[in-house]
């Protein structure tokens, strides 16, 4: 005999009602998972500089629309066919909210790359809210000694710089440079630390030198003080330069950094264009290559060596209700360095 399943008493949600609007902590019913679904109990989640895309106005977001893909919490409810997770159980949900595992690129395993990929808080509502809906495929567990405001971040801006260095090709000795100390930067310094690396930190004035050492570099750069493009080739040449700050003039200006066969890592996202010459890249072999987050697998991987190495974002923490107040905390670069909702 079928069941009607009735959606119990209301939540709290921070939405944005169209492109550009401010934030609005409305009361929504909490929703019910769908087959294929869970349903999560959201404890924290991450405030990211792509929720840009939700605040100011994306290509086929509908409206009004809960931004958040930096999410951890506990599933609350199983939808129909769901067997492989378990109420209570401890999941995140990252950048990566779905793919539809019939595309050519899924079909080759490539499912980062999705034709059909779906992102929490653009396609389907993200984890601004006390309860979010999630397709199984998008879930990753969290280990037990990660904090949910620790794991949070790492499902995002760990899980990007995380992937970007474990791809690079760099091996342990060689000397990477992480440009931009901020919300990734501060997490890159950490992983290039744990995986052997000589991590040279490249930030802007001297105020950032014993916090960059703290977190493992063993060389800091001024660029405000000195062309960090020489300082590296005084060094031999980075084999890889993580680009985690925002801006594509840094960019630039570092490429001559990079040692014979090395490779810029792009991971902080601008809409400016990188400017090189092709003799920068010819001479030296010289590679530029982008970097997107990764699948909940990655996700994973990324949690459970942060849980066995220490690494951890350095965060401040607002309640749902001050989602605007986090919004802008966030967007002003002043944050130290992540900023995470709590519920």
């Amino acid at each position: 005999m079928a069941t009607t399943r009735i959606a119990v008493a209301p939540m709290k949600a921070a939405q944005i009602s169209k492109p550009g609007a401010d934030f609005e902590i409305v009361e929504r019913e909490i929703p019910n998972p769908d087959a294929g679904q869970v349903r999560i109990k959201v404890q924290a989640c991450g405030v990211c500089h792509s929720d840009v895309l939700t605040k100011d106005g994306f290509p086929g977001i509908n409206y009004p629309r809960v931004p958040g893909h930096e999410v951890a919490g506990i599933i609350d409810e199983l939808g129909a066919g769901v067997s492989a997770w378990k109420k209570g159980q401890r999941v995140g949900v990252g950048w990566h909210g779905g793919h539809d595992g019939t595309c050519l690129q899924c079909r080759k395993g490539d499912f980062r790359n999705c034709r059909n990929r779906k992102n929490p808080g653009i396609n389907y509502d993200g984890g601004y809210q006390q309860y979010m809906v999630a397709p199984v495929e998008a879930l990753a567990a969290i280990p037990e000694s990660l904090s949910d405001v620790e794991a949070a971040p790492l499902l995002c801006a760990g899980i990007t710089t995380f992937g970007a260095l474990r791809q690079s090709g760099a091996v342990s000795g060689d000397i990477v440079a992480v440009q931009g100390i901020g919300g990734l930067g501060h997490l890159g310094i950490q992983f290039a630390n744990k995986f052997g690396y000589r991590v040279a930190a490249i930030g802007r004035g001297p105020e950032n030198a014993a916090l960059a050492k703290k977190l493992g570099a063993s060389i800091y750069i001024d660029s405000k003080a000195t062309n960090a493009a020489e300082a590296l080739q005084k060094l031999g040449g980075a084999q890889v330069i993580l680009a985690t700050a925002p801006s594509s003039k840094a960019m630039s200006e570092v490429i001559d950094g990079l040692g014979p066969n090395g490779k810029l890592m792009v991971i902080g996202a601008t809409f400016d264009p990188i400017e090189v010459t092709p003799p920068q890249l010819i001479f030296g072999n010289h590679v530029i290559q982008g970097w997107a987050a990764g699948t909940p697998a990655d996700s994973e991987d990324t949690l459970r060596f942060s849980e066995l190495t220490g690494v951890r974002p350095m965060i401040e923490t607002y309640p749902l209700e001050k989602a605007g107040e986090a919004y802008a905390r966030m967007m002003s670069g002043n944050a130290q360095f992540r900023v995470v909702l709590t519920m």
